[in-house]
């Protein structure tokens, strides 16, 4: 499995969220390859993603694409990556 994590310019939040989304994927016994991602290669890179994690100003700028995009608004809470990911999992 592939997930994107997308902020706009790929070093900072979407680095973050990477790292939270493998900590709750550790935690539920989940293995996946998470990738960091800008908004300019966003699109790019969910080609081959099951799911993309962003913000929702982001959402409009990924455009249709074959991932689950799900929409995180906090990029520190680890309940909110945990219960979001769950769903989308089931």
């Amino acid at each position: 499995m592939k997930i994107v994590a997308v902020c706009g310019m790929g070093i900072g939040t979407s680095v973050l969220l990477k790292m939270n989304t493998e900590k709750v994927l550790r935690s539920l016994g989940v293995d996946a390859d998470v990738e960091a991602a800008d908004i300019g290669v966003a699109r790019g890179m969910a080609r081959d993603a099951q799911i993309v994690l962003t913000s929702e100003e982001f959402v409009p700028e990924i455009g249709e694409i074959d991932a689950e995009v799900i929409v995180i608004n906090n990029f520190f809470d680890l309940d909110e990556i945990t219960e979001k990911l769950k769903i989308a999992l089931d």
